[in-house]
């Protein structure tokens, strides 16, 4: 598997999406995979570069018609397990 890279989104692209992105980081690496993480806020994610949004159910709708990558909704951004479930999900579709 290639090197993914996976937006983590909130409005505003700096507090709930960090906390995400360490999050999934955090997932990823227990599962060995290799990836870039990063930020955004939705007014910047469909002009960027990735292979999956992972944010919010109340911005995911918004973000679903303006990209083409896998949306993935995150309800607890603290819910560590909930993250891993997702993320291997996810991995699955790859």
């Amino acid at each position: 598997m290639s090197d993914l890279r996976i937006q983590a989104i909130c409005g505003f692209g700096v507090g709930s999406s960090t906390l995400l992105r360490i999050k999934i980081e955090g997932v990823l690496k227990e599962l060995g995979v290799k990836a870039t993480v990063f930020t955004g806020d939705v007014s910047s994610a469909s002009g960027t570069e990735c292979d999956a949004i992972f944010t919010s159910k109340e911005l995911a709708d918004n973000l679903r018609s303006k990209v083409k990558v896998p949306v993935v909704v995150i309800n607890s951004f603290v819910n560590t397990a909930e993250i891993k479930e997702k993320t291997e999900e996810f991995l699955k579709t790859r």
